[in-house]
């Protein structure tokens, strides 16, 4: 099934989020290799591609797990929990209609 994982971002957290990006960007790689990711990108904090400066508020990631559990699991280890750029992670089951 599909979850989608939010993640929200500790205020001033960029640095922290830069820091971390590599690692980050490998597990969904990882995701990607193995077919199970259907999106997944960060909420600039402006109104921007490139928010610059002002960074990000969070990330939206939407991939295939077994289980909400795994899925939590997942999210919890992800390098952006760990490095503190995340304030808070929530997963929700979520079903793909469009497009089809």
């Amino acid at each position: 099934m599909w979850y989608a994982i939010v993640g929200q971002d500790t205020p001033n957290s960029l640095e922290k989020r830069l820091a971390a990006r590599p690692a980050h960007v490998a597990r969904l790689q990882e995701l990607q290799n193995q077919g199970r990711l259907l999106l997944a990108g960060p909420f600039p904090a402006v109104d921007a591609v490139d928010p610059g400066a002002a960074g990000y508020t969070g990330s939206l990631i939407v991939a295939e797990f077994a289980s909400l559990q795994d899925a939590r699991d997942w999210a919890n280890a992800d390098p952006y929990v760990a490095a503190g750029v995340y304030a808070g992670v929530s997963v929700q089951p979520f079903r793909k209609t469009f497009p089809q």
